[in-house]
């Protein structure tokens, strides 16, 4: 589904945010995954934080397209993740697994699953990878960011 259509249902809303809020926003995420990395925290609190990142950079992909998702409307973290491809140029492949880690984050907080050291692992590993990939991005697409 594309941008405009996502506006016309209502999952997303137009956005127009400033330079300093995009760099505020990828800087958030550049903690979050320092914060992943902390051992002598939970597994859960480590995937939370790389989970965190990993919507941060959903959100600029968004931000910087001029949209942001509706937080109001049902299903915004599954939508800023899935226009991906639309925003950045994310394969679907990576967004596949990106929504598999959505819904283990989705099991952990609202039914108390614990969260095992391999999720933990491809979580950060992930958020990484989507903080490389977009700030990539933004060096070629966004010059006056970067």
């Amino acid at each position: 589904m594309s941008l405009d259509n996502l506006l016309k249902i209502k999952q997303l809303q137009l956005h127009n945010p400033s330079n300093e809020a995009l760099l505020r926003l990828l800087d958030a995420a550049k903690r979050n995954i320092a914060d992943a990395h902390i051992e002598v925290v939970s597994g859960e609190t480590r995937f939370d934080a790389a989970y965190k990142c990993i919507m941060q950079c959903a959100m600029l992909g968004l931000w910087l397209n001029g949209y942001r998702t509706s937080t109001s409307q049902p299903g915004h973290h599954q939508t800023a993740i899935q226009t991906l491809p639309t925003t950045i140029g994310l394969s679907q492949n990576t967004v596949i697994i990106l929504d598999g880690l959505r819904k283990q984050r989705n099991i952990s907080d609202y039914e108390g699953d614990p969260i095992s050291d391999q999720a933990v692992a491809e979580c950060i590993k992930q958020a990484e990878q989507l903080y490389a990939y977009v700030t990539a991005w933004i060096a070629k697409n966004r010059a006056d960011l970067a």
